[in-house]
């Protein structure tokens, strides 16, 4: 059976565009997308409006998940949450296990969430990046198994690499802009990297990225 898995990092977030804004957010490790990452979200899914796409798989951090409800509106998805897809839990970036919004407000806030889903990993504090690559191959490894149609991840830098990592080791080491895009297939015998889009505009650039 063929099977494509689609992996996306999310939009840029306000944090990047307003360092200020991390001084005082009472959830500072959890930051909402800036207004041209909702922009670069948008993009996304009309990039992938008319891909055969079956689920869809966010990190539970917000600007992941909004990255995805842009997505998700577009293709008429819910969202499943995994955790094993999180941020990198990295302590150099921060002081203690990173606190994300709460269920009642996501729940509110977008309602293409399905809460039915339950998270196969859990990511603990703290991690050093062979535990956070190990992690999400893990997850992604356990998708693909669970799910066996087209998989959209939306992540972040660390889990797209991880995500690419474990299924197609062999992929060369590469940068992973804002709300870039990535196709990994499965050709019959192992899952190879189709292409790699590095910029919000996809549809104009993905063709000189191709790999073979």
């Amino acid at each position: 059976m063929s099977q494509t898995v689609w992996i996306a990092r999310h939009g840029n977030r306000l944090d990047f565009v307003n360092p200020e804004w991390f001084n005082t957010a009472p959830l500072r490790y959890d930051p909402p997308l800036s207004e041209d990452g909702f922009v670069q979200a948008a993009e996304l899914g009309q990039r992938l409006k008319n891909e055969k796409i079956n689920h869809i798989f966010a990190s539970p951090f917000l600007r992941t998940i909004q990255t995805a409800t842009e997505v998700a509106r577009v293709i008429n998805l819910p969202i499943k949450l995994e955790a094993g897809l999180g941020e990198w839990h990295n302590p150099e970036w921060m002081t203690q296990t990173p606190e994300i919004h709460s269920q009642d407000f996501l729940a509110k806030k977008y309602p293409l969430i399905d809460w039915n889903y339950q998270s196969q990993f859990t990511p603990n504090y703290p991690e050093n990046k062979a535990e956070v690559y190990r992690r999400t191959a893990k997850t992604i490894q356990k998708l693909v198994f669970d799910f066996s149609d087209n998989i959209l991840i939306v992540g972040h830098g660390v889990s797209v690499h991880g995500v690419t990592y474990g299924l197609a080791p062999e992929t060369p080491r590469m940068k992973v802009p804002l709300c870039s895009l990535t196709k990994v297939i499965w050709n019959g015998d192992r899952w190879q990297l189709e292409f790699f889009a590095n910029t919000s505009h996809l549809t104009q650039t993905e063709t000189q990225v191709r790999l073979n």
